[in-house]
């Protein structure tokens, strides 16, 4: 079995391979058509996905799902109707293929263009959600890039569905059909013989849990797009309002406290900890969050039990909410330079300068200013949508949608130069 297996998943990436050099030429038109076919075909009934899916939430429990993720597992007309419009906002973006970069003309007379290309082949290992199907195939066939899709068994059922309905319109409109193709066999030996194939496949992104990421990490022999874990922070200056830094605090935990960018620790001034704190403490504590803080929180706040050294490492994915009263700027900077992902941070203040620090010196892929850390988000940012969030420095950083999912090539026209005459 492990042979065929082995085999079964070099051919999959060679047909990808094969596909990639098809897509790195289709014009802007075409993809875009194939993306509103898609978004028609979702918009109109289908039972044979929805029963598909149905048979996926049926078997949830054997798989150990929470309710969250069963919730996150299941497709309904609504949210087929929601994906629909996403699909239709990612062909109303730009096309990134052949857009020019950079260049100019050298004093000898060669025309020098810096061009964006697609990576090539993405290999997207991700877990539960069956939209996140949708949303990288339209994201990298969008940006000329073939796609091998490898979703968890716990959602085999409706990834079958849709890859059929991704196929079936490809073929449709003329496109190679190998341009998304899903691996349906759940064996996890699947993913450690596509991890080496780095002669066909160019990057892969793994989006789930922080085991999958690491593994993921360690077996590649391409290039990894990523982030572990999300422990993020706001800051509460202490030239902040104080009724903007309670809104913010509040939608950074509690809107949706089991993604990436939910706020996990919050960092308050001393100087304004005794007046903020106890009223921002009740707000969290009605919306049901636990808060674990440090001596000085404890004291200020009764619903605060103590924090223990983990706690501020961290990923609570969960009404839980780690606290801790910082001396002032340079303390909070310390504390995130140790304890954070540099995933997403968040200051609170009224002080230009303060907040000018804080962007330069703190090191994470997305850093907000009097605002929410549940911004960083593809479709919040402006890129329509995203495949994932890295916190990795080469090649992408933060939400990486089309532009993140091209490298670039320098494409040079002469007339008759030779070097070193």
């Amino acid at each position: 079995m492990s042979a065929e297996l082995s085999v079964g998943c070099r051919e999959l990436a060679q047909r990808a391979r094969v596909a990639s050099r098809s897509l790195a030429r289709l014009t802007r038109a075409a993809k875009d058509r194939w993306l509103h076919r898609l978004a028609d075909r979702l918009g109109q009934p289908n039972e044979l996905l929805l029963r598909a899916n149905e048979q996926d939430v049926a078997e949830a429990a054997t798989h150990g799902l929470t309710a969250a993720q069963v919730d996150r597992l299941r497709l309904t007309p609504a949210r087929l109707r929601d994906a629909a419009q996403g699909l239709r906002e990612v062909a109303a973006l730009p096309d990134p293929v052949g857009q020019v970069l950079g260049g100019g003309i050298r004093p000898n007379g060669l025309e020098v263009r810096k061009v964006a290309v697609p990576l090539g082949v993405v290999l997207f290992i991700y877990e539960s959600r069956p939209n996140v199907t949708l949303d990288a195939a339209a994201l990298c066939v969008k940006s000329g890039n073939a796609v091998i899709l490898r979703g968890g068994k716990e959602a085999l059922a409706s990834n079958r569905a849709l890859h059929q309905l991704l196929v079936e319109e490809l073929q449709a409109e003329g496109l190679p059909a190998d341009a998304v193709q899903l691996v349906t066999d759940p064996d996890r030996a699947a993913v450690g013989y596509l991890l080496q194939l780095d002669e066909f496949i160019d990057v892969v992104i793994p989006r789930g849990g922080e085991q999958l990421i690491r593994r993921v990490a360690r077996e590649a022999r391409m290039p990894v797009l990523k982030h572990y874990q999300g422990i993020c922070h706001v800051y509460v200056d202490r030239a902040a309002d104080l009724p903007r830094a309670e809104r913010i605090v509040l939608n950074a935990k509690c809107q949706r406290p089991g993604v990436c960018n939910a706020m996990e620790c919050l960092l308050v001034d001393a100087a304004i900890a005794e007046l903020f704190l106890p009223q921002v403490a009740r707000s969290l504590h009605g919306r049901g969050v636990e808060l674990r803080g440090c001596e000085r929180t404890c004291q200020l706040v009764g619903e605060a039990r103590p924090a223990t050294p983990q706690d501020f490492n961290t990923e609570f994915l969960d009404l839980i909410l780690a606290i801790r009263v910082v001396a002032g700027l340079d303390e909070a900077l310390d504390h995130i330079a140790q304890h954070g992902s540099k995933h997403t941070e968040a200051i609170v203040t009224n002080d230009l300068n303060t907040a000018r620090r804080f962007t330069q010196e703190v090191d994470a892929a997305t850093v907000l200013v009097n605002a929410s850390t549940r911004f960083n988000d593809g479709y919040e940012l402006g890129l329509g949508a995203e495949i994932g969030i890295s916190t990795d420095k080469f090649h992408a950083r933060g939400p990486c949608g089309l532009l993140e999912l091209t490298s670039y090539k320098y494409v040079v026209y002469g007339d008759g130069q030779v070097r070193g005459e």
